[in-house]
């Protein structure tokens, strides 16, 4: 294990009406927050398999839910709180504390099933050569991003949640000079019809 990259996963705390709230029409709040559960175990797996340094679970609303005590204690991941602000204010804070110990650092989220062991371990490896590295999402966005040094700019006027979120990130590194690998492109699962997208034995 390379204990110079760190490796975070924000998640919501896989309750009821907070976690997975646009599945909900489709699975009801129950079956929403289940799916929830099961991806964050899932994302938590494959990151132990990748092996590339030190996890730690950015939790929100706080890290009280029994699914993120079971994995610090069964897995030694580390717990946080995401706290205020929005998506690109949360990500930058937890960039800031880690790489005040580690060199480099890979954050990713629950959604995507596609981000596996390998890509995990392909993004560290980006971060040798490379200050930035993302994974876009099919949708837009981004299910992974990589970093060496804080770079708050990233972050910061993002239209979070629309499809514009890689263009305009690719906007800004461009005018930053940040030098970033992509990875390829991954697809989440956050709406209705991503569901066809679950593995078979998923599907309930």
């Amino acid at each position: 294990m390379n204990k110079d990259c760190a490796l975070i996963i924000f998640a919501k705390a896989p309750e009821p009406g907070l976690a997975k709230t646009r599945l909900i029409p489709a699975l009801g709040a129950d079956g929403a927050a289940r799916l929830a559960a099961r991806m964050l175990a899932t994302a938590v797996q494959r990151a132990l398999e990748a092996g590339i340094g030190p996890i730690e679970l950015c939790c929100a609303p706080d890290a009280s839910h029994p699914q993120f005590q079971q994995l610090a204690h069964e897995h030694g991941v580390v717990l946080s709180v995401q706290g205020e602000g929005d998506l690109g204010a949360r990500m930058h804070r937890a960039f800031q504390r880690v790489l005040q110990h580690h060199s480099k650092a890979v954050l990713i989220g629950t959604d995507s099933l596609d981000l596996g062991a390998s890509a995990l371990r392909d993004a560290a490896h980006a971060l040798t050569g490379h200050s930035a590295v993302f994974a876009p999402a099919i949708d837009g966005g981004y299910v992974l991003v990589g970093l060496t040094r804080p770079i708050s700019r990233l972050f910061e006027d993002i239209e979070w949640s629309t499809s514009r979120v890689m263009q305009q990130t690719r906007q800004r590194m461009a005018q930053l000079g940040v030098d970033a690998r992509e990875l390829p492109a991954c697809r989440d699962i956050d709406e209705p019809d991503d569901l066809a997208y679950l593995p078979a034995e998923w599907r309930e």
